[in-house]
């Protein structure tokens, strides 16, 4: 995985910050672990290994608003890690309604085409709930619904 740091404020007022796992300090990678806990685990009552030794090869992607809070996150997987192919996961917005979770998972596909150019396809393990989200991006559903993590799940891809 190349080291990737940058920093950059969007349009929107946010502050856009991607970092490869060796770059992220204890702060940034505590505060993504508990932004992913609350969410995930308490917020969805969902009991699953969160930690998953996926971030060690991620590109992390998260959005802070003024005050320096993470109102959104992702993480971007190489083919392998995850996925057979590239991935995008963990997409999180912690401040619902704004627009944040759409901003952030865009940013995430355009990461993909700066730093992984040679990637054809990029796959998604979806929350069922969130299928019509994805399909706003172009991707679509490549399963039947699943149970993973004790919610409902489907297979989707975007080619790219």
């Amino acid at each position: 995985m190349k080291n990737v740091s940058t920093t950059s404020l969007l349009s929107e007022g946010c502050m856009l910050n991607i970092k490869s796992f060796d770059q992220l300090s204890t702060t940034e990678l505590y505060d993504i672990l508990h932004v992913r806990a609350a969410v995930f685990i308490v917020e969805q009552d969902c009991v699953y290994q969160d930690i998953d030794y996926s971030d060690q090869t991620a590109l992390h992607l998260w959005l802070t608003n003024g005050e320096g809070k993470i109102v959104a996150l992702c993480r971007v997987c190489p083919g392998g890690t995850k996925l057979d192919a590239l991935s995008v996961g963990r997409v999180i917005s912690t401040e619902r309604g704004k627009g944040y979770g759409a901003l952030i998972f865009r940013k995430a596909l355009e990461t993909v085409r700066q730093y992984f150019p040679d990637t054809k396809l990029v796959k998604i393990e979806s929350q069922l709930t969130k299928l019509h989200f994805y399909e706003r991006f172009g991707f679509r559903a490549t399963s039947e619904p699943f149970m993973m993590e004790g919610l409902m799940h489907i297979d989707m891809e975007l080619k790219i």
